[in-house]
């Protein structure tokens, strides 16, 4: 799967590099001083990358928490994003990350322990309320974890800290790490989901629905938290029965006891990040639907996506009790 691999000099005899780079004795390996050197330079083809990216392994220095954007979060008062990765094994034609940055390669920053570091500070501050930690901003949690074993090692951080919860998303069906342990409330493991007729257009690489959802069934069997991230909604011609046939097939298979939150929110995209992926594909049929350009995003004429929230939302609430709901 990975052919090529870069090692920051820095970390070549890091125990988590050499573990690594056993898994993969026939790969190229070529060191560099520091990950943007290969990461940065602007003379990039996402595109032409994404058939074959590289693994860049790197020691991430500073802001390894940071506070998340406004609207983002599903309940707590005190809210924050970490990256042990940056972008995807997926493909999905409405991620920001091909319009953020300059190559499709991996960066996986292998400095675990100050990221925990950071982790436990933050809740220390505030030892009686509750911090949220959201992993999956800037890749997919689960979608390399055979490689990078982050939910096996950061799981048993965050449950030895009180008030700290986790959430992972996901598109993946990579759940063993999680199923050979023992589940614990403060982790909610949210899984990203699409139509199937929307799904099999806009997010090549990645698992079906039905794969998913078996995932899904499989952790809160386990006794996992789940959460259900319907984000973001993407508009075709009928979608409204798409959507309310989604909804019908993941509440046949959804224990309300075991499902923390739902959310909801319209594709969007910073105007910057838009016109990059639009110049990628341009003949992309998700960029030519009935979008504007409101206070530099790009999303759905206003109307449209009013009608489209609420649409799903009354379904939505249906299935669940409000108090679950997070409109994003």
């Amino acid at each position: 799967m990975i052919e090529t691999i870069y090692i920051e000099e820095n970390i070549v005899q890091h125990p988590r590099v050499v573990e690594i780079m056993m898994r993969f004795p026939q790969a190229r390996k070529i060191t560099c001083g520091r990950y943007g050197q290969v990461f940065n330079p602007k003379a990039q083809n996402f595109r032409l990358q994404k058939q074959k990216p590289a693994l860049i392994l790197a020691e991430k220095y500073k802001h390894f928490t940071m506070p998340v954007p406004a609207g983002y979060g599903i309940g707590a008062n005190r809210n924050f994003y970490f990256s042990h990765m940056l972008n995807c094994l997926y493909d999905c034609r409405y991620c920001f990350l091909q319009g953020m940055y300059q190559s499709a390669n991996y960066v996986l920053f292998v400095n675990y322990e100050d990221f925990q570091d950071e982790i436990k500070q933050r809740c220390a501050e505030t030892p009686a309320e509750p911090v949220h930690f959201f992993s999956g901003y800037d890749c997919d949690s689960l979608a390399l974890e055979p490689i990078t074993r982050f939910a096996e090692q950061f799981l048993p951080i965050f449950e030895a800290i009180p008030n700290a919860w986790l959430e992972l998303r996901t598109k993946s069906t990579q759940v063993r790490s999680l199923l050979s342990r023992e589940a614990f409330p403060r982790c909610v493991v949210a899984f990203s989901l699409n139509p199937d007729e929307i799904a099999t257009k806009v997010e090549a690489k990645a698992p079906s629905l039905q794969r998913r959802l078996d995932a899904l069934c499989k952790l809160q069997a386990h006794g996992w938290q789940i959460g259900l991230r319907f984000d973001p909604m993407i508009y075709q011609f009928g979608y409204q029965q798409q959507y309310q046939h989604l909804f019908e097939q993941v509440f046949s298979v959804i224990k309300l006891e075991s499902l923390h939150s739902v959310s909801l929110g319209a594709f969007r995209l910073p105007e910057k990040y838009f016109k990059k992926v639009h110049k990628l594909f341009p003949d992309e049929k998700l960029f030519v639907s009935p979008l504007e350009n409101q206070q530099g995003m790009i999303s759905y004429k206003e109307t449209l996506e009013q009608e489209m929230t609420n649409y799903c939302t009354e379904q939505l609430l249906r299935y669940i009790p409000k108090e679950l709901f997070f409109p994003c």
